[in-house]
């Protein structure tokens, strides 16, 4: 990536992010964060992955609510940056974040077997 792209992909993740915390706080949605935002080279889509703390009901709500509001936030992000065209605005779910949890989880559970099946001395 080039470093126009790379910066307006960093100047769009702080605005969304900022926008989220501001504006979409709710118990309904879950806590929502801004994981990476990628923009195209002709800086016409942004890529904005998101990670959201919750339940799969409280995901999935988010997610809808994401993209019924994707075109209010382009708005919002277009007013905050001085840019001739704001991008269009793709969401993304990242799932990275539950599958480290996974990972962590199986790996407390195999330690806590192992020291269940430690011989004594």
């Amino acid at each position: 990536m080039s470093i126009r792209p790379s910066r307006v992909a960093s100047l769009i993740k702080e605005e969304i992010g900022g926008i989220l915390i501001r504006d979409y706080r709710s118990t309904s949605h879950g806590f929502i964060t801004v994981t990476d935002v990628t923009v195209t080279p002709d800086l016409r889509i942004a890529r904005v992955y998101f990670s959201v703390m919750g339940s799969p009901e409280v995901q999935k709500k988010t997610m809808a609510m994401l993209e019924e509001e994707r075109g209010h936030i382009r708005g919002i992000v277009g007013s905050h940056l001085r840019m001739r065209f704001v991008p269009e605005l793709q969401f993304y779910h990242d799932t990275t974040m539950d599958r480290v949890d996974r990972i962590n989880t199986l790996i407390r559970e195999i330690h806590r077997n192992d020291d269940g099946n430690k011989p004594e001395k």
